[in-house]
C-alpha cells in the first residue's frame, strides 16, 4: 500500500466497496479510498478509482446470482429474461465503475486540498 502502486489502491478501495455494498453510495466511497492512496494526481485518481469500480463488480455479481438464484430457484428462466438479466448487469457495471471513478476523483481533490 503506498503512493502510486496503483493494483493495491484499486483492491483496497474495491474491498471497501464491497464491504460497504450496503450504502449506495458505496462505490464512491471505494473509489474515494483508492483516490486517495493513490496520490498522483486527479487523472490517475479517476482511473484507479474506475479499476476499483470494476473490481468490485466481480463480488457484487457473485452476490447478485446467489440471490437471484435462492429467489428464483426451480423457475424455468427463458431467453427474454437471460438478456434482461445482463441489461441489468451491464447498467450495474457502468453505474459501479462511473461512480468509483467520481470517487477516485474526490479521494485526489480532497488529499490535495486538505492534506498537503
Amino acid at each position: 500500500m503506498g503512493e502510486g502502486d496503483t493494483f493495491v489502491n484499486a483492491v483496497l478501495g474495491a474491498v471497501a466497496t464491497v464491504v460497504l455494498a450496503f450504502l449506495p453510495v458505496s462505490p464512491v466511497l471505494g473509489g474515494a479510498l483508492a483516490g486517495y492512496l493513490q496520490n498522483r494526481g486527479r487523472s490517475d485518481g479517476i482511473r484507479v478509482g474506475a479499476i476499483s469500480g470494476a473490481l468490485a463488480t466481480v463480488p457484487l455479481a457473485f452476490f447478485g446470482f446467489v440471490v437471484v438464484g435462492l429467489f428464483f430457484f426451480g423457475v424455468e428462466v427463458g431467453a427474454v429474461a437471460s438478456v434482461l438479466f445482463f441489461a441489468v448487469f451491464a447498467g450495474v457495471f457502468v453505474y459501479t465503475v462511473a461512480l468509483s471513478a467520481i470517487g477516485g476523483y474526490a479521494g485526489v481533490y480532497f488529499r490535495e486540498e486538505y492534506l498537503d
